[in-house]
């Protein structure tokens, strides 16, 4: 099932939209902000993600291989 994501003018989206952009649960997503390990965000009362953000965070994640993503991870 598609998941619907929002996308506000300005490319913010809320934690729902973007965790669904990103293939991630919403509560993983919580946790990469609180351990310092997620996207970029801004909070302004809620939490919004800037979509550009949100690519950024992925194409850092790139790897050529499991090995190096092994090591990546520690």
């Amino acid at each position: 099932m598609a998941k619907n994501i929002k996308v506000l003018l300005d490319g913010r989206m809320d934690t729902e939209s973007a965790a669904a952009y990103l293939g991630l649960s919403i509560k993983t997503l919580a946790m990469r902000r609180c351990d310092g390990t997620g996207p970029k965000f801004v909070k302004r009362g809620r939490v919004f993600y800037y979509r550009d953000d949100l690519d950024e965070w992925l194409r850092a994640g790139r790897v050529s291989s499991t090995a190096e993503a092994r090591e990546a991870a520690k």
